[in-house]
């Protein structure tokens, strides 16, 4: 039998990780160092639903762990690579509102307040484990994390990134706060690549920014409205 100690180390050194990627995501302007770190906290997921499954033996639990390493540590990753290497772009220089240091200060507010305000529950809570405190503080967190990328990015490729961090905090809140069934997180899991298919087809190419977007969509119309009879 495994040593609950040892568990209880092991995922609070992932929790650790989840936060350094997540920074990283947030302050990176290289493409594809963003792609390999969003990559990089998907297979960090995937060692917590394992290890909650050696300890706890749920099924659910294994299957999470099973389709977030295919979809989200390999499927999309080597989607949006492709993406990124076919409109030659390697680095979102340009940011909107925030910028990195600003927006990981805001960061680390935040993670205080989502601390502060969970401790108090939890001392309202009997029999509240520190696995579920921190589970629930660094997932809620990490949605926010997310949240600030797809603020104060410009290009669509990265907020798809901040979008696909968002859910990975979800995620990480429903394995230790509550049981996510298969089948919710496998639907998750379909809108996350429909999301990306989408923004690769209605954003005539993710190399643009949102501004730029609309741009092109309205010389689009435009082009449409004198072609017609």
């Amino acid at each position: 039998m495994i040593d609950p100690a040892y568990v209880e180390g092991f995922v609070k050194i992932l929790f650790v990780c989840v936060i350094v990627t997540a920074a990283y995501i947030i302050s990176t302007r290289n493409l594809l160092t963003l792609v390999s770190v969003y990559a990089a906290q998907s297979f960090i997921l995937v060692l917590m639903a394992l290890t909650l499954w050696a300890v706890e033996g749920s099924p659910v639990l294994l299957a999470i762990a099973g389709i977030t390493f295919l979809s989200k540590v390999l499927i999309i990753p080597y989607f949006i690579t492709s993406i990124q290497e076919k409109i030659r772009i390697k680095r979102d220089l340009r940011f909107h509102f925030l910028s990195p240091t600003t927006s990981l200060i805001i960061s680390i507010g935040l993670m205080l307040v989502i601390y502060i305000a969970l401790s108090r529950i939890a001392q309202e809570t009997t029999g509240t484990s520190s696995l579920f405190f921190f589970g629930a503080v660094i997932g809620i967190s990490l949605m926010m994390m997310g949240m600030m990328v797809t603020f104060s990015r410009k290009r669509a490729i990265t907020k798809v990134l901040g979008y696909l961090t968002m859910e990975n905090g979800v995620l990480l809140f429903g394995l230790f706060v509550t049981e996510l069934p298969f089948i919710i997180e496998f639907l998750i899991i379909i809108d996350l690549i429909i999301l990306v298919l989408l923004t690769t087809i209605l954003t005539v190419g993710l190399d643009s920014t949102l501004e730029e977007y609309h741009q092109r969509i309205h010389r689009f119309y435009l082009w449409e409205d004198e072609e017609a009879p």
